[in-house]
């Protein structure tokens, strides 16, 4: 029967040992070759330094203050030595655990027990029976260590070290994107000063305007109805100033909240939009957003560690091999802790721990790391996808902002020659108010829409250049 017993016991181990087979066959979404772009080059622009990459001495100043001081990016520095600590402690695992470990107690036993009966005939000393209420001091080491068998710890620890370096990659797309903000906001700030002078100038010529037909209507040439019109448009651009300077101050404020500091006023060129150069950009091959994008590196590490986070699921349903061991002195008192060899101890234990009943939880803690497992990597394929289409997004816009700065250019240049053409000819009585107005309201729309796709265009670099991976080195 004993036999039986014993078979039944070992059969039951061995196949509670069982461990589940990882059957997922998935893997990462393979990049194009080639953008299909006509790019013929190799080498991507995002391997450029953004102090390289940015020319003027204004912008580099504010996005190197930025990258200094920006909260984001402290919280990121910190998340990291989270994440080092956490590899730490995952390290220490692999190791023995020794501890110094003095400790002391009072025990009485019962007299009706096997401890109580042979206590009150027992000499603890010569001529001295242990004592009913009996102290116990212990002064020594105590060690513990699990022998990694299946590599369960050693997988754990990879993993601790592989979100180590997804919590850099974190840290990396966020310079990325400080970069990118800042930058984007400057043009922004540019622009709008832009759109200010050019308000201020034909705020200028509404002016003149209206003191010409208040001059007209006194030598009945006008009525006062044109003197109203014109009125009305001064006051028209008059109120558009005060709309832009909000928005001066409030992406003054963005860069200022970048750069973690309270309102002040921004340092910026003033030059015309119009004269800034765009830079040369090379988009290289797809296969270098693997290489460049800090996202799709960090989902990268969070994808390694999520399958080594299986590995190390599995291997719960595994034995485990536990070794411990005590050494040290122990005695009623403590003037006898340096007694020996009598005071001696020392005990050594090894133990085999294996699964047998209710393996639910260790079965829903590797459900749950398969599953999790999937998610990233579906959440990596998408963000391929999802990088490849910016990329694309942006070189086309790049190219076709540039026919349209062109053809807008030759439209601001022939509306602002019709400015001068219908003032003469209202001058001469050729033409009405209206048509007057009409001109330069024609104009001004022109020479904004001009500002804004030139401010577009230097955006979509940045753009351009944050989407290919650039702005961390």
């Amino acid at each position: 029967m004993k036999k039986y017993l014993i078979i039944i016991l070992l059969g039951s181990v061995i196949t509670s040992c069982k461990a589940p087979q990882i059957s997922t066959n998935q893997t990462a979404i393979k990049v194009p070759d080639n953008y299909s772009l006509g790019s013929k080059v190799d080498s991507s622009s995002a391997k450029i330094n953004w102090k390289e990459y940015f020319k003027d001495e204004n912008l580099i100043a504010l996005i190197d203050t930025a990258l200094r001081s920006n909260q984001d990016l402290k919280i990121a520095l910190q998340h990291i030595e989270m994440a080092k600590s956490g590899a730490l402690a995952t390290s220490g695992a692999l190791k023995p655990s020794v501890n110094f470990a003095p400790t002391t107690s009072l025990r009485r036993f019962g007299l009706y027990t096997m401890d109580g009966a042979g206590n009150i005939t027992t000499d603890i000393l010569p001529n001295k029976i242990v004592p009913t209420h009996l102290p116990d001091f212990l002064l020594g080491f105590q060690a513990s260590w699990e022998i990694d068998i299946y590599g369960k710890l050693k997988n754990r620890n990879k993993a601790a070290l592989s979100r180590v370096m997804a919590s850099v990659e974190a840290k990396n797309f966020i310079t990325t994107n400080i970069v990118n903000e800042v930058a984007t906001t400057y043009y922004e700030l540019i622009a709008l000063d832009n759109e200010l002078t050019i308000i201020d100038e034909y705020v200028k010529i509404q002016e003149n305007a209206v003191q010409l037909s208040k001059i007209q209507k006194e030598a009945a040439a006008i009525n006062e109805l044109a003197v109203k019109q014109f009125e009305a448009r001064l006051y028209s651009l008059q109120e558009m100033k005060f709309g832009l300077q909000q928005a001066i101050t409030e992406n003054e404020n963005k860069i200022n909240f970048l750069i973690g500091r309270f309102p002040q006023t921004i340092r910026r060129t003033s030059t015309v939009l119009d004269s800034l150069s765009s830079n040369a950009i090379t988009l290289g091959v797809p296969t270098n957003l693997l290489l460049n994008r800090p996202d799709l590196r960090q989902t990268e590490h969070e994808l390694a560690a999520s399958k080594l986070d299986v590995q190390v699921a599995r291997a719960a349903f595994l034995p485990s091999l536990n070794i411990g061991a005590v050494l040290g002195t122990q005695a009623f008192r403590p003037d006898l802790l340096i007694t020996k060899p009598q005071s001696l101890v020392y005990g050594l234990l090894g133990s085999l721990v294996a699964p047998l009943i209710n393996k639910r939880v260790i079965q829903a803690e590797f459900d749950y790391a398969n599953a999790s497992q999937l998610a990233t990597l579906y959440t990596y394929n998408q963000q391929i996808v999802s990088a490849y289409i910016e990329v694309h997004n942006q070189w086309t816009m790049l190219r076709n902002l540039e026919q349209s700065y062109q053809l807008k250019t030759k439209e601001s240049t022939v509306l602002n020659e019709s400015i001068s053409i219908s003032d003469q000819l209202y001058r001469n009585s050729r033409a009405t108010y209206l048509e007057v107005l009409e001109a330069q309201e024609n104009a001004l729309e022109t020479r904004i829409e001009l500002v804004q796709i030139k401010k577009t265009q230097l955006q979509s670099q940045v753009n351009l250049y944050r989407a290919l991976g650039g702005g961390w080195k």
